[in-house]
């Protein structure tokens, strides 16, 4: 796969973030663009400036991982953008095709039932599967309960993404919904890093990019972030505002899946509402809809 475009603005967009004074530059008065020149990542990298140049351009191929070492440290990537770095190269190379998530047939996929047993015994949060593009596979009661804008769309699966750009309810759901937004876009380029091949994120991209301006000018951005455990707050229309601590573990029996669990502090008030939301998601009246 052709990746020069997609490593072409993540190099650029990385130089435009580092100021001369951070790199341990001057500064100078006269500079027609943001961020470092070529020329002196080329120097803090120790590479002649044609060949960060043709970096630049997109040629990752044939880079040694010393030299993207290198690029990363003059850059000062951080541990989420030097995977990034490191994905791009492989695709480059042709070389991803034995670390990319299995690719699955065009039917929906299930989850195995002993996972199924698995989330329905997880009672005290909600937890659900996902994978890379944020599609939600699999979920317990509690979660499907507190993820009910998401449900009963024409979308199916119901996705994450979809639901924060183009449903008006997730900015009332969302407490911080820039921030949460800032997240689900640096997740979403991180895994067009991994797994360029996925057409159902071609897709999703392409969708959320004509229809939401936000979207776009995130996604521009070409930020990346490692996803593994976090704090967020919720408005939630029958419990109200809580606030939940998450877990993000990779399955190892189903690759490119990850498995999340929400929970709140014991005794909390963010406590008692999920308890009221299990109690409600159980109701009768809710079983019979």
């Amino acid at each position: 796969m052709d990746n020069r475009d997609e490593v072409r603005e993540f190099l650029v967009s990385r130089r435009a973030k580092i100021t001369p004074e951070q790199a341990g530059l001057p500064g100078g008065a006269r500079r027609r663009v943001p961020g470092l020149r070529r020329s002196e990542v080329a120097a803090l990298a120790d590479v002649s400036v044609e060949y960060y140049a043709k970096l630049e351009r997109g040629n990752l191929a044939g880079a040694s991982p010393a030299v993207l070492e290198a690029v990363a440290r003059a850059l000062q990537l951080d541990d989420a953008e030097r995977a990034h770095l490191l994905h791009l190269a492989r695709t480059a190379e042709g070389a991803d095709v034995l670390v990319r998530p299995r690719r699955r047939s065009g039917k929906r996929w299930t989850p195995h039932r002993s996972l199924q047993w698995t989330l329905d015994a997880i009672t005290a949060g909600p937890a659900f599967v996902n994978n890379g593009r944020l599609d939600l596979l699999a979920e317990n009661q509690l979660a499907r309960a507190f993820y009910s804008g998401m449900y009963g769309g024409a979308s199916l699966p119901p996705n994450m993404a979809r639901y924060q750009f183009l449903d008006p309810a997730a900015r009332r759901f969302y407490a911080d919904w820039e921030l949460a937004a800032d997240i689900t876009v640096d997740v979403l380029r991180t895994e067009a890093g991994r797994n360029p091949h996925d057409r159902g994120l071609h897709d999703l991209v392409g969708e959320l990019s004509t229809r939401s301006e936000e979207f776009r000018g995130r996604w521009g951005a070409h930020n990346v972030r490692r996803h593994g455990r976090g704090v967020k707050r919720f408005r939630h229309p029958v419990v109200g505002d809580v606030t939940l601590s998450w877990e993000a573990m990779a399955m190892a029996a189903e690759p490119g899946l990850t498995l999340v669990v929400y929970t709140a502090e014991p005794g909390s008030a963010s406590a008692e509402g999920l308890e009221l939301l299990a109690s409600w998601a159980a109701s009768p009246r809710r079983a019979g809809e």
